[in-house]
Order: structure tokens, then sequence, then C-alpha cells
């Protein structure tokens, strides 16, 4: 007997379809045949052998965050598992269980409720299954380490014989080998995480700082940042954002565990000898400081290219002229160079503990742009990829959650020494190559 879709279905003319098809980048939008929004877990393994059944192409959806569109596609069926978002919290044991399809504003702010907080990313409206899968870094990173290194359990809907579907768990001694690639080996690999369990930690009120500068200030404000954020108080976690020079804005930004009065201490190498224009430094509680870090909307559906890079030794003055030299030529205002500082408990952890390669490396950067119209794609995309070639002789590699087409060494750029494991992995697991798109881990 055939398997049928459960869970609500959209179909191409329907009024929902519109605005179900839609993911956060418009850029090369993409028109699938159909989508089914997982109500229940049932509904994930149903859509799952249904595709395999019919012989569909598919992609698995959450956040709808897919820098390049991968969790989208044309005329297949995306298994959207969005509307499947509960969350449990158990105070005792300090763990949540969170079903797949929650975002991080919604994670945060019930685990707010007990006075809790899982390290994640920074924008509220990122599904909580991509940044997982991925790795996770954000404004916690340093002091409590990655997304990834927080699950103790995943529910994951795996592939099944020729043509059917299993739920399986797995844990560090449960399915080992599959729990080490989801933590770190990208999403849409291996399967469809349904549920995580995650440990937390207890938190209450936190000190942020908003920094700004004139963009003539660039290279004196970058040798600084760079030489200060890995290497300052773990608790603290900062970023760096240059702005393309038409906008006339360098900023810092960052979170600090601990008080206010502490975190003036630290940001003064940031003042000390580069002259900012403003300075903000408060103290409020958790939850009010990731909606400080937020625009208050939310991220809005937009046309936009990003690329990234990790940065493992300072950037010397050339690389650092390259960057100013790009945003004085930049295709908008909106064009952005942004950094995280990594260290602390990231780098705690061995490369090979977990799929997430990219441990040592001291920042996170991200080179970002964004326009209007269809028109203004071509300049926009190749200046983002002209900016990460040219950057290429002082950093390495890229974050899986920041994907790019463009990069020819993916599979080395994201994964590292990892990539046979992941692949050996994939062909245990996944040996029909089932769970794939542009740059799927591929079997062997």
């Amino acid at each position: 007997m055939a398997t049928e879709l459960t869970g609500r279905v959209v179909l191409p003319g329907d009024p929902a379809y519109d605005k179900a098809r839609e993911n956060l980048n418009l850029y090369q939008s993409k028109f699938p045949g159909a989508i089914v929004f997982c109500q229940e877990e049932k509904d994930v393994l149903h859509a799952l052998t249904f595709a395999r059944e019919k012989g569909l192409p598919f992609r698995v959806r959450s956040g709808r965050h897919s820098y390049q569109n991968f969790s989208n596609l044309d005329g297949g069926l995306v298994i959207d598992i969005s509307e499947m978002n509960e969350i449990s919290v158990s105070v005792p044991t300090k763990t949540a269980k969170v079903c797949a399809g929650a975002d991080l504003g919604k994670v945060y702010n019930t685990l707010w409720k007990y006075g809790l907080a899982l390290p994640g990313g920074t924008e509220f409206s990122v599904g909580v299954s991509g940044v997982t899968l991925g790795g996770g870094i954000g404004y916690l990173s340093r002091e409590f380490g990655l997304t990834c290194d927080h699950v103790e359990r995943m529910r994951i809907v795996v592939p099944k014989g020729e043509k059917g579907a299993e739920i399986i768990e797995a844990t560090k001694d449960e399915n080992s080998d599959l729990f080490w690639a989801c933590c770190g080996g990208g999403g849409g690999n291996f399967g469809i995480v349904t549920s995580f369990t995650f440990r937390t930690h207890p938190i209450d009120n936190v000190s942020v700082f908003k920094i700004d500068w004139e963009f003539d200030q660039l290279e004196d404000v970058f040798e600084t940042w760079q030489n200060w954020a890995p290497f300052t108080d773990h608790k603290l976690t900062s970023t760096l954002e240059l702005h393309a020079k038409s906008k006339n804005l360098i900023r810092s930004e960052g979170q600090f565990l601990g008080s206010k009065k502490r975190l003036i201490e630290l940001i003064k190498p940031l003042l000390k000898d580069n002259k900012p224009r403003k300075v903000q430094v408060g103290s409020l509680p958790f939850n009010k400081a990731f909606n400080y870090f937020n625009e208050p909307s939310g991220n809005k559906p937009s046309f936009f290219k990003r690329s990234g890079s990790f940065v493992y030794k300072p950037i010397p003055e050339r690389g650092i002229s390259i960057m100013k030299r790009f945003l004085e030529h930049a295709p908008n205002e909106d064009a952005v160079i942004w950094q995280q500082s990594l260290g602390g408990a990231v780098s705690d952890v061995p490369p090979s503990d977990t799929a997430f390669f990219h441990r040592d490396a001291k920042i996170a950067q991200e080179y970002n742009t964004t326009w209007t119209n269809e028109e203004e794609a071509r300049d926009n995309v190749q200046w983002v990829v002209a900016l990460r070639k040219q950057m290429r002789r002082y950093t390495e590699g890229d974050y899986v959650n920041w994907p790019d087409e463009t990069i020819r060494d993916w599979q080395q750029a994201y994964y590292g020494e990892n990539v046979h494991r992941l692949r050996k992995i994939k062909t245990e697991v996944d040996p029909l190559n089932v769970f794939r798109f542009q740059q799927s881990v591929p079997p062997y």
C-alpha cells in the first residue's frame, strides 16, 4: 500500500503557496511541486517514505535561512518541520527537549522562564536545527562552546532499505557515529532530525556593549580588535562589523557574563587609541540582551549573497587594506564584513571530537551584501566572490552554515580533515545518497 503525505500539504495554486515556498534569500527563488508542513514525527516518516516511493527529489527545511536555498528546490517535495516546535524543560537536570522546528527566539524565551540558556546563534528567527547541525556560534560561544556541544540526544528519521524510512535515536553511546556527524556536519546530509535534547546553563543578567567608529578608522580598529577579542576574558564574546564606506560605520558589539563595571574595564583596549564616536555599555536580563542584538522585526526576506572564512592568525596590514578597498568600492551601503571572536570554550574541544572542524580558529569572518532587485545581482555576487578570493591567503575554510556554491573545494573548506570520516558515515547511514543537494556530503 502506497504511503500518503500527512500533515499540512501546500501545492502550487493554493492561496498559501507563495508564502509557503519563500526562503529568507529571495535570490534564485525556487518553486517546489509540494510543501508538506509536518505536525508530528509520523508526518516526517511518511514524507520521507512518500518521496522515496515516488522517486521524488526532496529537501528538508526548518528555519528557511539556507544562504544558498539548499533547503528548497524546483518541482520536488519540501519537507518542512517548522510547525514541530514544542519545547519541554527539566529544571532538575537543566536539560530541554526541543522539537527541531523551533526557532532560536522561542528556544531562548522558553529557557529564560526557567533561568536557563543554550548557546546558539544571534538572529532569533534562525531555526535551531540548522544552527546545531552546522555547529552553532553566538554570543555565548567563548564561555560555553558551540550549540552542538550541548546536544545529548537526537531523534532522526533516516532511510531504510530501498524505499523505506525509520526513526532512530543517536547519542554519544547509541548510533555514536551518526551523532558525531550531526554535531557540525551540516543539515540535510544524513537524515531528518525531529528533536534534540540539550544541556543548558543557568543565566541571569548580562552586560552588553556597542561601540561605533568612523570608516577612516578601519585599519586601527580592526588591528586592535583582532588582537584583543579572541584573547580577552572567556565570558566576553564580541563581533566587529566593517560597513561600506558610504555608510561610514565601524561597529563592535559584545556580551559579557558579568558586571557592567568589569565589562568597562575589559573593553578599555578597544578605546585606548581609537577614539569612538559612540559608546554604550549596559546591564540587563539575558532575554533583553538577545533582543538588543536583533532588529525588532527580525530578518526579512531579501536578495543577498553571503560567504565566509575562518581566521587562524592575525590578518596583516595588507589583508586589512584589501578589506578596506573592497568596502570603499562596495556595490551598495548594505555591504558588510562581519567578524565574531572565537577561542575560549570553542577551542577547548579537539577538532576531531565533533564534525565541526574549525575549533582552533580565532575569528569567524562573513562577507555579506544585500540588494533590492534582480538586476543588481551580478555586481553584488561578484563583489562577495572576489572579496573571499582576495582574502584566501589570510584565511582558511568556511563555516558550513554559511554555504557558498562558488567554493570549489567546499568539502575541505567546511570539514577539513573530518571530511573522510563524514563520507564514511554517510556511506553507512545513507549508501544510496537519498539525502543530497548541491553541497551534500557524498558517500564513497
